[in-house]
């Protein structure tokens, strides 16, 4: 990103209908930079030979965050000839105008716009797809507030057209689209080594939490094919205590507002404690049925969310959705036990009993089979699995450095702020 480094400020402005821009940034029409609008249609769909041909068709559902996902349709010349739908060629703006209003994609090849879309051809001597693009999305309240209509809310042609944007020179345009892409560009791959590396964990943990490192004797079990070195086991039988929860009277003042964190099974997100958001006093804690989990322990939402879990980050106290469970180290880490039931998910939802508030009964959890690595195999697996979180966490939080860089630029580059 060497082009951020050629950023200046010291910039005289003027008023104008948007607001201020620098005295040589011009206010025009959108349709006063634009060669064409195309409009979009859908092919008659009782027709086969429209349909299951080479040329990709797209809608409004078909944008995700600002480009064009997955192609689900494509359609025939016959389609394009025999229907209202124009072909965008690559590179230029796609505009949902209709059913998703405020979506925006530059096209990443020629294809076929459905009637949501409008494709934005640029006069290239006054403006870049890139920059309109930006424009827009940074513009994106403002576009939304075109729509009409009640039962199909829509922005019309003429509307668009009229839509007012400032229009810094040529060379500055192509400049703030180039610096805002790169950013994105960065964003995108970020977001593909977190997906990647997620891919990785996830064949990972079938391969580890099965066959364990290193074995090559296997034995059939209740629970599925394991290392002959691993024992099947009841959880009680590895676990010391499972701790229930409660909820502090909430018409006693004294209970709530203290020091120590207090969750409820929609504090978990993404297997963790994501947020606290209630505090109960030491009083709170002794005069109801909450218990406090020491750090480190494990954590399962068994009400309102089951199959959740979270490894305690800290000493901390839980409602009646949690069970706390102590395990007996010395043959069970709680990490290993965390990712041992994150893999079988699906085993313990399927334990839930029922209507009006679904959960898992301390008997059902207590029976319920796990396997067991020796101890030193169990620590081996669960860094293995750590050290993976760690770096998409990792990821996450540059990811998220990135999208505050990008929404900085956004305002001081498209406002005229800053210059380049």
């Amino acid at each position: 990103m060497t082009q951020i480094k050629s950023l200046r400020t010291g910039i005289k402005f003027k008023d104008t209908p948007i607001g201020k821009i620098p005295v040589d940034w011009e206010v025009t029409k959108l349709g006063d930079v634009v060669t064409a609008f195309y409009n979009g249609g859908t092919p008659d769909t009782k027709k086969k030979e429209y349909w299951d041909g080479v040329i990709p068709w797209i809608t409004g559902a078909d944008f995700i965050n600002q480009k064009v996902g997955q192609i689900r349709k494509y359609i025939t010349p016959e389609g394009v000839k025999n229907s209202a739908t124009n072909i965008v060629p690559k590179g230029n703006l796609l505009v949902v105008t209709r059913t998703g209003v405020g979506k925006l994609a530059i096209a990443p090849f020629d294809l076929a716009i459905s009637q949501d879309i409008s494709g934005v051809i640029p006069d290239n001597q006054k403006t870049v797809s890139d920059f309109l693009f930006w424009n827009l999305n940074y513009n994106d309240k403002n576009l939304k507030t075109l729509r009409q209509g009640t039962s199909i809310n829509g922005i019309l042609r003429e509307d668009l057209s009229s839509f007012l944007i400032s229009l810094p020179p040529l060379p500055e345009q192509k400049k703030i689209a180039e610096i805002l892409t790169t950013v994105d560009d960065a964003i995108e791959e970020t977001d593909r080594i977190i997906e990647k590396t997620k891919e990785l964990k996830k064949g990972l943990m079938q391969k580890l939490l099965t066959y364990g490192i290193g074995h090559k004797k296997f034995k059939k079990t209740e629970i599925g094919e394991i290392p002959v070195e691993w024992e099947v086991v009841r959880l009680n039988k590895v676990v010391k205590e499972f701790y229930n929860g409660g909820t502090p009277d909430t018409k006693v003042k004294e209970y709530w507002n203290g020091n120590i964190p207090w969750v409820t099974g929609a504090d978990f997100i993404n297997q963790r404690i994501d947020q606290i958001r209630r505090y109960i006093t030491m009083e709170g804690v002794k005069n109801s049925a909450t218990n406090l989990i020491s750090k480190g322990n494990l954590l399962i939402v068994t009400r309102t969310g089951v199959g959740k879990l979270a490894i305690a980050p800290f000493d901390i106290a839980i409602s009646q959705d949690i069970t706390g469970v102590i395990t007996n180290t010395k043959r069970l880490l709680p990490d290993f036990l965390y990712r041992f039931l994150d893999y079988h998910e699906k085993k313990l939802k399927s334990l839930v009993q029922g209507t009006s508030i679904n959960g898992l009964l301390r008997e059902d959890l207590a029976s319920l089979n796990i396997c067991l690595p020796p101890l030193e195999e169990q620590k081996e697996i669960t860094d293995i699995l750590t050290t993976l979180d760690l770096d998409i966490d990792n990821e996450k939080a540059i990811k998220q450095t990135l999208e505050s860089l990008k929404k900085s630029l956004m305002q001081v580059l498209l406002t005229g702020r800053v210059r380049v």
